[in-house]
């Protein structure tokens, strides 16, 4: 199996390579790795202080990594921190991030560049956020002693650890000296295949950092007196297939109003979402005006078009409802929780089987899975028609989000049961 997978990691990076020619994440991915393990080397060549590693898949596992990062600072200044990422969406958007001291990419994993990798790291202590089980960088943490931690992660019966094949896939969770899920469910699936010493139900260090977000983070003087008195979708990082559906809900009621944030920000992209939504002003068309505010009340806009990275998890406060998109995407929804710790209902397309808050809000009438336009038009006439039901959607969302916070408190024992022991 151990030949299968290094084949496999081979043929990615030919995979990659040969896409870079054509595909800007690809041509980041390969440019970005390029001489990466000497660069790191000159940058830690004078680092003396104990380092901790922290590893993200992607922009949505750095957001739930990021309490815990900032728990780290605040409890250890003295601590290096080291942050990687494996893809270049989530190393680009945070390459820049102060709470780290260092941010890279992952190298591949390979045998000698797990080594060479953990060896110039040094860590007193390696934390995985969620998943993203790397067999040669584990084990080169293992064969050095080094503590790691898997926070926040979640497990589906259906994976190869749970499987009768799956014995080199479970080798890698004994690298891992404490595993914290984010349900009981989980803890039952490993203890399933022996594992359960070392497993500590925690929760989702995201539901802390989408209410410390929302506590925090400052309104939109722009938005804070819409004008008129429509009701207003908020779309977060939506794809394609959901903004067919929003367009044709949106085209069909001239009295709704759209704040859409599309996923990619694409100058292509954004020119389509301009051709098929009515009356769209874009974002920075705004602050170029120089009156952000002034220009919304004057104009006779019915689609607010969000240009940039940065303002999703501010603008779902200013949503009747919240649409959140990835759910007619493979990869699946996107982070609902920055809308629902808003209070507000939550929508999203049919592909959350992976999302557990999406059964959980579902089930607690927080949120509705959208499957065509059709479902929902009805599912937006049940809302708008009935106050009380909207009002107990918002409810609903709101103290789900609330009930699930204090993870990061949990995880913090073991982080601290390792650095303060230091010597």
């Amino acid at each position: 199996m151990r030949f299968i997978y290094n084949f496999f990691i081979h043929v990615y990076r030919t995979l990659i390579l040969i896409a870079s020619i054509w595909n800007q994440k690809a041509h980041a991915w390969i440019t970005g790795r390029r001489g990466l393990l000497i660069r790191l080397e000159d940058r830690l060549s004078n680092v003396h202080a104990d380092r901790i590693w922290m590893h993200c898949a992607s922009v949505g596992e750095f957001e739930q990594g990021r309490p815990l990062l900032e728990a780290i600072r605040a409890q250890f200044p003295d601590i290096f921190i080291v942050l990687t990422f494996f893809s270049p969406s989530g190393y680009e958007l945070r390459k820049n991030y102060a709470g780290a001291d260092l941010v890279t990419y992952l190298p591949l994993d390979t045998p000698r560049n797990a080594d060479r990798f953990v060896g110039l790291i040094h860590p007193r202590l390696a934390i995985i956020i969620k998943y993203e089980h790397w067999h040669h960088h584990l084990h080169a943490l293992k064969s050095r002693g080094v503590p790691t931690i898997l926070a926040s992660s979640i497990f589906r019966s259906e994976q190869p650890f749970f499987r009768p094949w799956g014995r080199f896939w479970r080798r890698m969770l004994d690298c891992y000296h404490i595993i914290y899920v984010q349900d009981e469910r989980s803890a039952r699936l490993l203890e399933g295949i022996g594992i359960s010493d070392r497993v500590r139900v925690a929760g989702d260090t995201r539901f802390d950092r989408v209410c410390s977000v929302a506590e925090s983070s400052g309104a939109i003087e722009a938005l804070d007196h819409l004008p008129g008195s429509s009701d207003v979708i908020v779309a977060g990082s939506t794809w394609p297939e959901d903004e067919r559906i929003l367009s044709e809900y949106v085209n069909r009621h001239p009295d709704i109003r759209l704040i859409i944030a599309p996923h990619e920000i694409t100058h292509d992209h954004l020119l389509s979402i301009e051709r098929n939504f009515p009356k769209v002003v874009r974002w920075s068309e705004c602050q170029i005006a120089g009156g952000s505010a002034d220009l919304l009340k004057k104009t006779e806009w019915q689609t607010l078009l969000i240009d940039n990275i940065g303002m999703l998890s501010r603008l779902y406060r200013y949503g009747t409802v919240a649409y959140v998109g990835g759910g007619f995407h493979r990869a699946g929804i996107h982070n609902i929780l920055e809308a629902a710790v808003y209070g507000v209902p939550v929508l999203f397309g049919p592909v959350h089987k992976k999302a557990r808050e999406a059964a959980d809000l579902k089930d607690l009438g927080g949120a509705f899975a959208v499957l065509d336009l059709s479902e929902m038009e009805r599912i937006m006439e049940e809302l708008l028609s009935h106050p009380g039901m909207m009002s107990a959607a918002g409810k609903a969302s709101a103290n789900y989000v609330r009930r699930q916070s204090g993870a990061t408190l949990k995880v913090m024992s073991g982080v601290q049961e390792y650095l303060r022991s230091r010597s």
